[in-house]
């Protein structure tokens, strides 16, 4: 049997390869290896221990069932269950549909992405970001800010209901044109038709990709890559010129001096040449108040994009006009080719030195004339044309909102921000209260970080966030603000100590590391050849096939037992005690012990 490790990287090494088609890949679905490290891949996802609509969750796992399941996919009886349909709530108050798979359907999705991951991955462009190793939302960002210097217009684009809407036909058409196999490409077939269960009612699917499965963000970036190939060979056909033509006005200031240069160098009175020096430095300080480049020159024209997921922005250098013919292109070929619509309310056209949104920040181009001398002593403006990132101050407002961590007042017709007690979080220990609110202000400056002004802001939601925490313990205890301050200042910290279940002393500091930018690590700028270096090893399986029980020591055939978190579990029966010393969720039992932890579940 194949290991996994090389199965993956063979096929990475035709990733690149335009023309190549792939064969024999359903194969691959066949080796038990594969599904032990989807296995131990996905395990550790809480979702898994949602049940699908068959009634199962990875609880109860097995060798057994994997084998069972290769079974059925190697005489393609193998037929995915449809998905459990909810609803979760998107931030503009609408709710997001999302599908719940069975759980042995995760698994054959999970070695599937691992396969379609390693095809496609070296072909996917590199202005692609969404759902791919190595890339994510930070990186897109890093790449605008890189490659938009000095943009005029932004066409923000999105696409309407795309998850919803993408085409089963085009999407198979687009994967046979790399993949010879039948029996994968059926397969692919099957989960896109396997429908979903709503209010205890079947629904066919006749267009889109689960929200929820697996494999779902992995088809749509194919999908997409047509598009993303589509603007690449748009970008070429567009940009014209090396270079712009040099601003008239600045150039005839410069021939002025260099014209008094010359005359300076063949100058020898000393008070003449005292007068042309002055009037070089006046020349200079003028020609800085003016661009070098001519921003009309229609001879020069450039476009640049960048994709996450449905939502893209593209960078040009040119004029309306041409941006209104550039959305008139897409929305034709997303039309003609992919059967996509681009949603009107969402597909702007916004001047660069306005704000336009992508993933939840505000961009634009900044004119300035500020000047900083470089590493010869010379003044130059190095921040006129560069991409600035800004975290809107309207979502700390919003985010401090919803959480119930401030309240808005008017004060002499002034909107003053009034840090709240969360009465709900009373009931709380003190420690986890303070590691509810780090928790939270961690998670807005992570995703926030690389803006340019995160020090403003971010000190802003921190503040409102360490007062509202005060304010929290001060109402568990009923006690006030200042009284809570001098009770767990240590330094200029705010500490909070306790016991753990060992009877050890520990302590939980309120987040005091400042809100500093961060740069991107990324690998925006070049292609990566997809590697398999960061596969788990199938510990798991492993403790399976060990066939040693880990609650009696029995030498028989293990089923594997999950819980969803180990917070939750109290040390009230020998196996949970058992879980929470190793720190584990997961426990490999006999029949006989497993049947004893299910009565008591």
């Amino acid at each position: 049997m194949r290991n996994p490790k090389q199965v993956l990287n063979n096929l990475c090494e035709h990733s690149k390869v335009s023309g190549y088609r792939f064969e024999r890949l359903y194969r691959n679905l066949f080796n038990e290896q594969m599904f032990y490290v989807a296995y131990q891949r996905i395990y550790t996802k809480q979702g898994n221990m949602t049940p699908g609509t068959d009634g199962k969750t990875i609880d109860q796992m097995s060798i057994q069932r994997i084998e069972s399941l290769i079974a059925s996919l190697k005489n393609e009886t193998y037929q995915p269950n449809p998905a459990k349909r909810v609803y979760i709530p998107k931030k503009n108050g609408k709710m997001r549909p999302l599908g719940i798979p069975s759980f042995e359907d995760k698994l054959v999705q999970e070695v599937v992405r691992m396969i379609l991951e390693a095809i496609y991955e070296g072909y996917f462009e590199y202005t692609s970001h969404g759902f791919r190793p190595f890339k994510s939302c930070h990186t897109a960002l890093s790449s605008i800010q890189k490659r938009f210097v000095g943009a005029k217009w932004f066409i923000e684009g999105d696409i309407k209901g795309f998850f919803d809407n993408i085409d089963h036909s085009v999407l198979i058409s687009i994967l046979e044109e790399r993949i010879n196999d039948v029996r994968f490409i059926r397969l692919i077939r099957k989960f896109l038709k396997a429908g979903y269960v709503e209010h205890w009612q079947f629904n066919h699917t006749y267009s889109g990709t689960p929200q929820g499965g697996i494999i779902s963000p992995i088809l749509a970036n194919i999908y997409l890559d047509k598009f993303d190939k589509f603007m690449n060979e748009y970008a070429k056909r567009f940009d014209k010129g090396n270079k712009r033509r040099v601003n008239p006005a600045y150039n005839r200031i410069c021939n002025k001096r260099n014209s008094l240069k010359r005359k300076l160098n063949a100058e020898i009175d000393v008070e003449k040449r005292k007068i042309l020096i002055s009037q070089i430095r006046n020349m200079r300080t003028e020609m800085q108040q003016l661009p070098y480049g001519n921003d009309m020159d229609e001879q020069y024209r450039r476009l640049k994009y960048v994709r996450y997921a449905d939502d893209f922005l593209i960078g040009v250098i040119g004029s309306k006009a041409d941006c209104e013919a550039i959305k008139a292109d897409l929305k034709k070929y997303m039309q003609e080719q992919l059967k996509l619509e681009l949603s009107e309310e969402k597909t702007l056209i916004t001047n660069a030195q306005d704000k336009a949104k992508f993933l939840g920040y505000e961009i634009y181009v900044q004119r300035s004339e500020s000047k900083v001398k470089n590493s010869l002593g010379r003044t130059n403006r190095m921040f006129n044309g560069n991409v600035r990132l800004h975290v809107p101050t309207e979502i700390a407002r919003e985010k401090l909102l919803a959480m119930n961590a401030m309240a808005i007042k008017q004060v002499n017709g002034k909107e003053i921000w009034w840090a709240e007690s969360r009465g709900f979080l009373t009931s709380m220990k003190e420690e986890d209260i303070i590691a509810r609110y780090n928790l939270e202000i961690r998670g807005f400056y992570n995703y926030y970080s690389i803006a340019n002004n995160i020090s403003a802001v971010g000190g802003t939601f921190g503040g409102i966030m360490k007062r509202s925490c005060i304010k929290t313990l001060a109402h568990k205890h009923n006690s006030t603000m200042r009284k809570e301050w001098k009770r767990y200042r240590e330094g200029q910290d705010f500490v909070v100590r306790y016991m753990d279940n060992k009877g050890q002393e520990k302590c939980r500091v309120l987040y005091n590391e400042g809100f500093r930018r961060k740069t991107v690590n990324d690998f925006a700028e070049c292609d990566h050849m997809p590697n398999t270096y960061f596969l788990p090893q199938a510990s798991l399986v492993e403790r399976l096939n060990n066939g040693v029980c880990e609650l009696c020591g029995n030498k028989v055939p293990l089923i594997m037992h999950h819980v969803r978190t180990l917070c939750k579990l109290k040390a009230d029966t020998e196996w949970n005690r058992l879980m929470l010393k190793r720190g584990r969720k997961t426990l490999a039992v006999c029949e006989k012990c497993n049947t004893l932890i299910q009565s008591y579940v």
